[in-house]
């Protein structure tokens, strides 16, 4: 990998590893709008004040938009999460392995 590419990802995972950045992005994978409220309770756990940062930051990265009936995927968001979409896959492998490592 380039040092360019390299410095594309750090900054790209910059953006993701702020606390609670994935999950708000996760809680719109389904591409539904959601209120600011009803993020809120998909994210759970996030104050309002952490909530409108992250929707600050992600918005100004154009990875969400914020429209008439809530938040939303931009096209680059979508693209993201599709990209992403093997995590949750990989997530239920690890979680089973781990569980049979405490048996």
């Amino acid at each position: 990998m380039s040092s360019k590419e390299n410095a594309n990802v750090n900054q790209l995972l910059a953006l993701l590893e702020a606390r609670y950045a994935l999950r708000v992005l996760w809680a719109l994978r389904d591409g539904h709008p959601q209120t600011f409220r009803l993020l809120q309770d998909s994210v759970g756990g996030i104050t309002p004040n952490t909530l409108n940062t992250r929707l600050k930051d992600l918005r100004a990265a154009g990875l969400i938009v914020h429209g008439g009936d809530g938040y939303g995927l931009t096209p680059s968001g979508l693209d993201l999460l599709k990209r992403l979409s093997d995590v949750q896959a990989f997530a239920t492998k690890w979680v089973n392995a781990q569980a049979r490592k405490k048996v």
